[in-house]
């Protein structure tokens, strides 16, 4: 039986890009179905009715939904491979440990980063470079954080290199002067084909950033 992977998404959402990269990675072929998040299809709230959120990963007809638990489910399914998670239980429990991190952590803080202004920007800067600084203490002298090979952490992270240049317009600020060795990565990251053709170009990410703070009232 041929198999029918089917991806709802939306371009600049960093969540979609973990399993857009997982998939290539993988070598799937799969269907591609853009969403508009202020008119969602009827497929995207049959297929995921509890959050109504993208993406959606539809393999033979059954939904998998949350960016992560796609990426293990991606990990799991097509596991003869390009392995993203390791083996040892332990190194395994790890990387799921910082996975989660950036979940909590790196979309909240950007955010606060561009909705904010003033005292509370700064704050939210601090924090965000704060957070970034462990992610390169966690990285070490690594080519990836998933060791030699790029993992389910570089998977989970590299998305928001995307949106690391609109952080930085709205925030007023360099992410490399902080954090050069977490750029080197994200270049490195960016040299692999399954990276660089899931995630969209930089300045679309801020013209897109633009738009919703135009739309929000945010000046």
């Amino acid at each position: 039986m041929a198999e029918e992977v089917v991806l709802l998404d939306f371009r600049p959402s960093p969540f979609g890009m973990r399993s857009r990269i997982a998939l290539a990675e993988k070598g799937i072929k799969y269907e591609y179905k853009e969403e508009d998040l202020r008119n969602k299809s009827a497929l995207l709230l049959q297929m995921n009715p509890v959050h109504k959120k993208i993406p959606v990963l539809i393999h033979n007809g059954k939904p998998v939904c949350e960016s992560l638990i796609q990426v293990q489910y991606i990990d799991e399914v097509w596991h003869d491979k390009a392995p993203l998670l390791p083996s040892d239980p332990y190194q395994k429990a790890t990387a799921r440990f910082w996975a989660d991190y950036v979940d909590k952590k790196i979309y909240d803080l950007g955010s606060r980063v561009w909705k904010t202004k003033g005292e509370e920007q700064a704050t939210a800067k601090k924090e965000f470079i704060e957070t970034l600084k462990l992610m390169e203490k966690e990285l070490g002298d690594k080519p990836y954080f998933g060791g030699e090979s790029l993992g389910y952490v570089d998977v989970a992270f590299i998305p928001f290199y995307s949106w690391f240049y609109a952080y930085e317009k709205c925030g007023n600020f360099s992410i490399e002067a902080e954090c050069p060795k977490l750029i080197a990565w994200a270049k490195r990251c960016m040299q692999k084909e399954s990276v660089a053709k899931s995630l969209p170009d930089q300045q679309k990410v801020y013209d897109f950033i633009l738009e919703m703070k135009k739309r929000f009232g945010i000046e």
